[in-house]
């Protein structure tokens, strides 16, 4: 995926500034320092995104802790130094990407906790379901988190779901089609015969779409008779959440994709608090 987080950052803060903080405008712009806490405990992710909104408008950043960092309540994720203007400009926009990705890495880093007490080979997925403008933002954040990107953009791999079966021919003739020009097919299917001639038509990962725990194992068994299990990986998708994960990953699926990690973020609450410095 070809994007400049450069760019997108000076997006992000001339959507909130547009043609000035005119708020800001009406104190004496003065040095000042400021600070990040965090209000409750959770994986960090974004500091250096945050570092890099502030030095956009001339601030100096120390950072105290890094990326993947289990924080604390209370606990100082950076300072920063400059002028009244361009710290309180940037405030809002540092805090809502810090805090957006770091409730994805701590929601991701949960779930691959309760994946990997269960089965050390399954790893967890995210999914294109993010937010418009976000996804580089998103997907960094599982990363962070311990989890795996999946696609970034529909160019990155064959997936082929239930609206691409509709309109072919046959499931054979397009997992063929694909496979002259790709050496990796993804095809969703909904039920264990399909998962079967899937695998045999030469999918090279089969995802298993609302899939229970118990007709998970009931596929692998199918695959397993048919001597396709070791061709494929299996993949499990959908309704997978908090109180489910470990029924999941105890079937010895490949890989577990939750699209709720970055469609549903509760964001980490984090503030920014200001101190004024003697004036020389």
């Amino acid at each position: 995926m070809d994007i400049s987080p450069k760019k997108e950052l000076l997006r992000f803060l001339s959507e909130d500034i547009q043609r000035g903080d005119i708020t800001s405008a009406l104190l004496s712009n003065q040095k000042i320092k400021a600070k990040i806490i965090s209000r409750q405990q959770g994986i960090v992710a974004g500091i250096r995104f945050a570092k890099n909104i502030f030095q956009l408008k001339g601030c100096t950043v120390r950072i105290f802790t890094k990326d993947g960092s289990r924080l604390k309540a209370n606990q100082t994720v950076l300072q920063v130094s400059g002028n009244t203007k361009s710290v309180l400009s940037c405030e809002r926009t540092v805090l809502n990407l810090v805090s957006r990705m770091s409730g994805i890495a701590t929601q991701t880093n949960y779930l691959v906790s309760q994946i990997k007490k269960y089965s050390k080979k399954t790893n967890l997925y995210s999914t294109r379901k993010t937010a418009p403008g976000l996804r580089y933002f998103d997907k960094e954040a599982v990363i962070i988190g311990g989890g795996h990107k999946h696609r970034m953009a529909l160019d990155d791999m064959i997936m082929i779901k239930d609206n691409h079966l509709l309109l072919s021919n046959s499931m054979e003739d397009i997992i063929k089609k694909a496979r002259k020009k790709h050496k990796q097919v993804e095809v969703e299917v909904e039920n264990q015969r399909d998962a079967v001639l899937a695998a045999k038509y030469g999918a090279t990962i089969v995802m298993l779409d609302n899939f229970s725990p118990v007709q998970i194992k009931k596929t692998i068994i199918a695959l397993q008779k048919k001597k396709l299990r070791n061709k494929v990986k299996l993949e499990a998708s959908g309704g997978i959440n908090f109180k489910n994960i470990s029924a999941y990953a105890k079937t010895g699926v490949d890989m577990i994709s939750v699209g709720s990690i970055t469609n549903s973020v509760k964001g980490l609450d984090l503030s920014l608090e200001v101190y004024p410095q003697p004036k020389k």
